[in-house]
Parts: structure tokens; C-alpha cells; sequence
């Protein structure tokens, strides 16, 4: 996903990051649909509300993260992003020692958080941390879209909502840039690399284990992302930043050290 990310920013200078959202959930539903071919008999009333609303999330949580993205560094903005899936897996425990582990990664946040006169985007920053909140409502929703609907078909439609979504937006954003078949190929790469493969991944994971637990197991995402920005995009960082990181990645791994199983969930 992070390696998706950092070639997504390639394509910001000529399709905006609203546009880069728009090919890749466009993409990225039109692959998983071709997949699993939605039935029509499958959906309830209830299935097509949680689809709805998993793909509101899927399109605020993208768009927030790429507008991030167009300002701050990867590392950073993933590090600042994963208050969500931390705070699920928080909240998810009951232990004392969480609120060490939460501490910690509040430690982290302050690092990063822009200083008067610093050189980190405020507005970055704060897109990030939205995108956070939207990363926490994704992981509920999988959760739930995952045990109403078998295999990927939750997942195909609510992608397809946020495409639907972004319209509106991407469109006026990239412009005529979005028929350049070369932008198309990249933006097809980052969407099987960043959406179609991973979020399938994670709703197969999502089917296994308690949401708070998942959280936790994605404690190395901002080490990833770090490492994906230095080495694709060049993007180096303070030491501060790097200690910021690692502060996030050792909370994670901390709760998930201490978290509480929670019910096996049913299998479909």
C-alpha cells in the first residue's frame, strides 16, 4: 500500500490529488467487480446502508490522505494518519497499561506536530490526522461489510460508491489530463497496488480477528511508509521525525502486546 502511495504522488502534478483518488477507487472497483460480480439478490436493505457508508469512508479517508500527501512528507503523513487504527485498537482494551501505550504514541504525535515557524504544512498535518479518523471508520465498517457479505462483494460496491463520489470532484480537478492513457497505466498501478489487492487482504483479516487487534498489526504501516518515501521519493527526515516514528510503531506493538482478544467473529 505504501509503495501504491508513493507512486500516487507522480501523478499529482497532473491530476491533483482528488483526480489521482478518482483513477485509482475507479480502478480499483472496476478490477474487484470484474472479480466478484455483485448480485443483486445478495443485498438487504442493511447491506446496501453499510455499503453506503463503508464507501463514504473509502472516498473521505483517500482524499484527505492524497491532499496530505500533496503537502507533507509519506513518512509523516502515515505516522499522523495512524492515530486511527491505534485508536480502535485502544479504545478496543480495557488494560491499564494502554494508557501508557497511548502516551507513547501521543509523544510522537507532538513531535510531529507543527511548531510556530516550522517547516511542516499546518493543513497537511491536520489532513492527515482527518484521514486518521476516516482510517478508524474504514476498519469498523470492513469489519462489519465483511460479516454481511461474502468474498469481495462489499468491497467491489463500496468502492464503486466512492468512485461515484469523487465525480464531482476529480474530474474538474485532473481535467482532459485524466485521457492521457500513460497517467491511466500508472493510475491502474496504484490502484491494484493500493486498493484492489490490500483492502482485500485486510477484509479477509477483518473476517479473522477483532478490530482492535487488526489495528495493532498494522503498527508498521508508518515504518513502511517512511522507508517508501525514502527510497522511491527521496524524501528524507529529521531525526526527530524518525524518533517521532518509532515512538507510534513501539506503542502499537505495545498494545498489541497487552490487547484483549475479543469473540472469534462468524465466518461466511
Amino acid at each position: 500500500m505504501q509503495v501504491g502511495a508513493a507512486i500516487a504522488t507522480t501523478l499529482f502534478d497532473e491530476l491533483g490529488p482528488l483526480g489521482s483518488v478518482l483513477v485509482r477507487v475507479f480502478f480499483a472497483a472496476a478490477v474487484l467487480v470484474a472479480v466478484w460480480r455483485p448480485r443483486a439478490r445478495e443485498l438487504t436493505p442493511e447491506s446496501l446502508r453499510l455499503i453506503a457508508m463503508f464507501g463514504v469512508s473509502l472516498a473521505a479517508m483517500n482524499s484527505c490522505f492524497y491532499e496530505a500527501l500533496d503537502r507533507i512528507p509519506l513518512g509523516i503523513a502515515v505516522t499522523l494518519e495512524f492515530v486511527g487504527p491505534l485508536g480502535v485498537a485502544i479504545l478496543g482494551s480495557r488494560r491499564a497499561l494502554d494508557l501508557v501505550w497511548a502516551a507513547l504514541a501521543a509523544g510522537g504525535i507532538v513531535l510531529l506536530s507543527p511548531a510556530p515557524g516550522g517547516s511542516l504544512d499546518a493543513l497537511g498535518a491536520g489532513l492527515a490526522l482527518l484521514a486518521g479518523a476516516f482510517w478508524a471508520a474504514y476498519i469498523l465498517l470492513a469489519a462489519r461489510v465483511g460479516q454481511a457479505l461474502s468474498g469481495g462483494t462489499g468491497l467491489a460496491l463500496a468502492l464503486a460508491v466512492a468512485t461515484a463520489i469523487m465525480l464531482p470532484v476529480g474530474i474538474p480537478q485532473a481535467g482532459a489530463e485524466l485521457l492521457d492513457p500513460e497517467l491511466l497505466a500508472i493510475g491502474l498501478a496504484v490502484a491494484l497496488l493500493s486498493s484492489a489487492l490490500p483492502y482485500s487482504v485486510e477484509l479477509e483479516a477483518l473476517r479473522r480477528l477483532p478490530a482492535g487487534t487488526f489495528g495493532v498489526l498494522m503498527s508498521l504501516e508508518p515504518a513502511v511508509a517512511a522507508l517508501a518515501g525514502l527510497v522511491i521519493l527521496g524524501q528524507d527526515l529529521a531525526a526527530t521525525e524518525v524518533a517521532a516514528i518509532a515512538l507510534v510503531v513501539a506503542a502499537s506493538a505495545g498494545t498489541l502486546g497487552t490487547a484483549r482478544a475479543g469473540p472469534a467473529p462468524v465466518e461466511l
